[in-house]
């Protein structure tokens, strides 16, 4: 078999507004969570926006134009009285559909340069703070963080045919994993949490040499010897090289 990978699609929110921090920590997070998909094996799915960090919206519940929330408002709260209109409101903040079907976000302009007319759904009020024309004025935006990770994957056969394996299984905070193919390893270490996190490599792991090929706090290397301590949604992706038989 073979994975089709996803965090975000038009029946999902915005990942970042979900499981992670899209205010203060909004492109560290973006990242974190790419590095996560872009390592695994399989097909990495780019939904519309996740490129540029798009957040969920900010929308009363009126504004939303999905079937399934007006379906589920009118059963929960005013037929089963099963919820409270409070609580379905930030229920549907953090999992409506419709956060993913709003504009997308070009520039800082009019409707964020997605239409002169009236789109079906208002656009993303956060629109002149994330857009396409500001990610690519910023070198280090989440957009070129992206183009990076899409690159190793077409650079480095471990990272399409490598067999998987989780490390850290109950870890809280930080999410592991190792491919393997062909003699070469590589490592996607993640802290997926706003705390900062130790990680620690198994022991077999400190017999090999390692290099960088990606971090989202910009690290060149890592000390693999010791503990690592991890920043807020801090990423990682390295490397073990097979070694040339002839050396």
């Amino acid at each position: 078999g073979w994975n089709t990978l996803y965090f975000e699609n038009h029946d999902q929110p915005r990942v970042i507004s979900r499981w992670g921090n899209d205010r203060e920590l909004r492109k560290q997070c973006a990242k974190a969570f790419a590095t996560v998909l872009h390592g695994m094996k399989g097909t990495p799915f780019i939904y519309q926006g996740e490129e540029i960090g798009m957040t969920n919206s900010e929308m009363p519940l009126e504004m939303y134009d999905d079937l399934e929330i007006k379906n589920a408002y009118r059963e929960l709260v005013i037929e089963n009285k099963t919820m409270t209109e409070e609580d379905f409101r930030k229920a549907v903040a953090k999992k409506g559909r419709d956060h993913a079907r709003t504009p997308m976000q070009w520039d800082d302009g009019k409707h964020a340069g997605f239409t002169d007319g009236e789109p079906w759904l208002a656009v993303n009020p956060r629109y002149q703070e994330i857009n396409v024309k500001e990610s690519l004025a910023d070198e280090d935006s989440i957009f070129y963080y992206y183009q990076k990770l899409i690159g190793l994957r077409k650079q480095n056969k471990v990272i399409v045919y490598g067999d998987y394996r989780l490390l850290l299984e109950d870890d809280p905070r930080i999410f592991a994993y190792t491919r393997e193919y062909q003699g070469e390893k590589l490592l996607v270490a993640v802290n997926l949490s706003e705390e900062k996190a130790l990680f620690h490599a198994p022991p077999e792991m400190l017999e090999d040499k390692w290099d960088m090929l990606l971090s989202n706090y910009a690290r060149e290397r890592l000390d693999m010897s010791g503990s690592i301590d991890m920043e807020s949604y801090e990423a990682f992706m390295m490397i073990s090289r097979a070694k040339d038989p002839t050396s």
